[in-house]
Order: C-alpha cells, then sequence, then structure tokens
C-alpha cells in the first residue's frame, strides 16, 4: 500500500474509519526523523476537529488536526513507533518548545514593541 493512499482500520461498531494518507505520510516522517518513536496526544479542539500533537523522542514538538477521535485512532494504528499518552509531568517536561513555536503561539503580539493599555485597568486598580 502506498503512502499517499488513505489507511483504513476498522472499528468496534464493525465500519471501517480512514485515516488521512497525507496525514499518516506526515506523521510517519515525522516519527522517523525522531529515531523511530513519538507520543501522540489526542486531544478533540471543537467544530475544528481532533488534534494530534506530537513530541518526539529529541522533544520537538508537531501537530496535525482530523475530522474525529476515531480518525484519530485510525493514524495512531497506522503509524509504527507511535504511542498514546496523555500531558503528564514526564510528557510535558520532555516537549521542547522552539521559539518559532512561541512566535506563532503569540501571533500579533509577537512582533509588538508597544502594547495598548489595559483595558479592564479600572478593575485592577
Amino acid at each position: 500500500m502506498s503512502e499517499d493512499t488513505a489507511v483504513s482500520t476498522a472499528t468496534e461498531s464493525d465500519s471501517a474509519v480512514v485515516a488521512p494518507g497525507e496525514v499518516v505520510s506526515s506523521i510517519r516522517k515525522f516519527v522517523a526523523a525522531e529515531g523511530g518513536s513519538a507520543k501522540v496526544v489526542i486531544q478533540p479542539a471543537g467544530a475544528a476537529g481532533v488534534r494530534l500533537t506530537l513530541v518526539g523522542a529529541n522533544g520537538i514538538m508537531g501537530d496535525r488536526v482530523v475530522d474525529s477521535v476515531a480518525t484519530a485512532q485510525a493514524v495512531v494504528d497506522a503509524v509504527e513507533g507511535l504511542e498514546t499518552a496523555d500531558w503528564d509531568r514526564d510528557l510535558t517536561s520532555a516537549a521542547d518548545v522552539s521559539p518559532s513555536h512561541w512566535r506563532q503561539m503569540a501571533g500579533w503580539v509577537a512582533g509588538q514593541k508597544r502594547f495598548p493599555r489595559a483595558r479592564n485597568r479600572k478593575i485592577v486598580d
């Protein structure tokens, strides 16, 4: 089976859940770059879908978003060396957030030199 094609896995309800081929391919590349093993935290993200947060053996982080928890589990089952985990002390201390990730998470604030006055100043004073 080619990496570009979709990977299907049977669920408990005997219906086939299809893991998107491009997601499986990119996660396989991530796991290979991290020495063949990585941990994944499956996190529902509301209407956006389900976020797969990856933490490699070297602490490098990555993420992908899929449609449902069943699809996320199918992706995990399709990738060799990928292990599900929860955010615990060991995993959070192993994760190494790069400066580019911090800037990306900060959004528009990352490039600011001056900041607007707090709108809730009257509440704080």
